[in-house]
């Protein structure tokens, strides 16, 4: 199922011109526990990175060394491979440049606010399905793609 971004949400915006984007890829050893909402559920909201983010049927919850949240469905599925139950790598790469302003991103699930200094990471190169991390999570979780190519 696809999400709109969220009511009143605008694409990021443009932080420097031309875009500064690299492609980045996941550490290899930097694996998620994942369970899909198989549920009945008119949707899930919670609030999380200063905004209310919102989940449907069929998306997946996502634990990211503790750090909890859930990703769309189409997203997961395109960039994400189940390495045994449960444990799940973003194999897909990522573009992604630091931010040169405070300001928010609108992603799948809602919003994401961010700061001077945090890193704007998009699952296309485009720069659409995009989200927002801070700079020393986004050291600990990616690696530049120098070879072009996702493991």
């Amino acid at each position: 199922m696809l999400h709109p971004p969220a009511p009143g949400a605008t694409p990021a915006p443009h932080h420097q011109e031309p875009s500064m984007r690299q492609r980045y890829r996941r550490k290899p050893d930097q694996a998620v526990t994942a369970v899909q909402l198989r549920l009945d559920t008119d949707g899930l909201r919670y609030t999380k990175w200063g905004d209310t983010q919102r989940a449907s049927r069929n998306d997946w919850l996502v634990d990211n060394g503790g750090d909890v949240y859930t990703v769309a469905a189409d997203s997961f599925a395109a960039t994400y491979r189940e390495l045994s139950p449960g444990r799940w790598l973003k194999t897909a790469p990522v573009w992604a440049e630091r931010a040169d302003q405070a300001g928010s991103v609108a992603t799948k699930e809602g919003r994401t606010h961010h700061e001077a200094g945090d890193w704007l990471v998009s699952n296309n190169e485009d720069g659409s399905d995009a989200y927002a991390i801070s700079a020393a999570r986004f050291a600990a979780l990616y690696e530049p793609d120098q070879d072009g190519s996702a493991p």
